[in-house]
């Protein structure tokens, strides 16, 4: 279920790295851009700095990989119908070596910037340890306080991450809030292939079939063609 754009203010996505928001969510930003709603797209992590040979500044190389990264980005928002993508340079793969309050401290300034009515995030299960340390600045950033605009709080499942973690090792990522994506599946496709470089065959679960079939399984759980799946954190209608 998503709320109308009459009920529902705006929209942000915040994620650790370019593709994380089509894998996780890209229908239903689809959805939600074709109803109105303003959504913004916003990564914290570079995305690629963990493939560097060192650790030290990113070469000419890297620059130009991350610079393919944004660019996926941005056509891949342009698909879904985003109202905005803005890019951090956190460090890929190591937002554990960041403090978290200088990561809270950034999705504040977003959450201040957008005053986003409805905030999807990382789920704190994940395998990938830069969606564990964004998820828990995110509900750090909105803690339920007089005047705060975040009214409603979901995480959604990436995978090659959110089912890699195995049982007693992280949270269970169990769905209780699902969103029809039967209309916005192919659009969802269509922004996956914006992140060719970062498809796999299949069977990975990161591969176009893969997406989709996860896409088809969500829905026959719900009784849809297709759906993506949240853990709803908090709502307050």
């Amino acid at each position: 279920m998503v709320p109308t754009a009459t009920r529902l203010g705006a929209v942000l996505v915040i994620a650790a790295h370019p593709d994380d928001e089509v894998l996780g969510c890209g229908g239903t930003v689809a959805k939600l851009a074709a109803s109105g709603t303003a959504v913004h797209l916003t990564f914290l992590a570079d995305g690629v700095g963990a493939r560097c040979e060192t650790d030290a500044s990113l070469s000419p190389v890297d620059h130009q990989a991350l610079d393919q990264r944004r660019n996926s980005a941005r056509r891949a928002a342009n698909i879904l119908g985003a109202t905005s993508v803005s890019f951090d340079d956190l460090p890929d793969n190591r937002l554990d070596s960041i403090p978290l309050l200088e990561i809270t401290q950034r999705i504040e300034a977003l959450i201040a910037q957008h005053r986003p009515s409805m905030v999807l995030t990382h789920h704190a299960g994940d395998l990938n340890i830069d969606h564990q340390r964004v998820h828990q600045a995110v509900i750090t950033s909105c803690r339920p306080q007089r005047g705060h605009p975040v009214q409603t709080i979901l995480s959604f499942e990436v995978p090659s991450s959110t089912e890699w973690q195995p049982p007693g090792s992280g949270a269970v990522f169990a769905p209780n809030w699902f969103v029809d994506i039967s209309a916005t599946l192919e659009q969802k496709l269509a922004a996956l292939d914006a992140y060719a470089e970062e498809l796999r065959d299949w069977p990975h679960p990161r591969s176009r079939q893969g997406v989709e079939h996860l896409a088809r399984w969500r829905g026959a759980t719900v009784g849809c063609e297709a759906a993506e799946a949240f853990v709803l954190a908090r709502n307050l209608d």
